[in-house]
């Protein structure tokens, strides 16, 4: 019986009988599965921790006077500081609207849960990568030198941790299994209105 690398049919647990180099697709399927759902929940735990970072200021990135809950902004601090790219007026124009706090922290917990569970997980990749090339345009690691002609802290012009993240919640989206194990994916799929709609897979 022939398995692709990313799906891993459980009926297939018994392998005294099959030859070696099947053994070892299995095996080496089995660690990828396993493997991308850590992958899955630690991203996920990154957005839900930068989530509750901001809203309690628990004194991580965010201290508690500024925390959401206490009347600070989660975005302003951010984007008002944006000083490299051609839309740094734009982003600072945004800095500290209400609507644009609630749609980031919104999308923060969601993407953050959704990857937890393993619920949803083609909502959170496209949410997650507009997030993502937002703030990757708004540091714009293409510059050396802020507007003021000081190092931008740019390491690399084009891959930076956003592109990362993107690349591991595309995957996480489309791979099989990958909300499934170690998550609520099987059971959410099942629910008939999100089966009659992949789109929420």
């Amino acid at each position: 019986m022939a398995t692709s690398f990313i799906h891993l049919d459980r009926s297939d647990r018994r392998t005294d009988a099959l030859p070696t180099s099947t053994t070892d697709s299995l095996t080496i399927s089995s660690v990828f599965v396993h493997t991308l759902a850590a992958t899955r929940i630690a991203t996920g735990f990154i957005f839900l921790w930068a989530f509750l970072d901001k809203t309690f200021g628990l004194g991580f990135a965010t201290p508690s006077a500024n925390a959401w809950i206490n009347g600070g902004s989660p975005t302003k601090g951010f984007l008002s500081n944006v000083a490299v790219g051609p839309l740094d007026s734009m982003f600072h124009s945004m800095a500290g609207n209400v609507f644009v706090d609630w749609t980031f922290m919104l999308g923060l917990l969601g993407i953050g849960v959704a990857l937890m569970l393993g619920i949803g997980l083609r909502i959170a990749a496209v949410a997650g990568v507009v997030m993502m090339a937002f703030m990757w345009v708004a540091e714009w690691p293409l510059s050396k030198t802020t507007a003021n002609g000081e190092p931008s802290g740019s390491n690399n012009p084009f891959v930076d941790y956003h592109v990362i993240y993107a690349l591991v919640l595309v995957l996480v989206a489309t791979a099989d299994q990958a909300g499934s194990t170690w998550g609520l994916g099987g059971r959410w799929r099942k629910i008939p209105f999100v089966e009659r709609h992949p789109v929420l897979w």
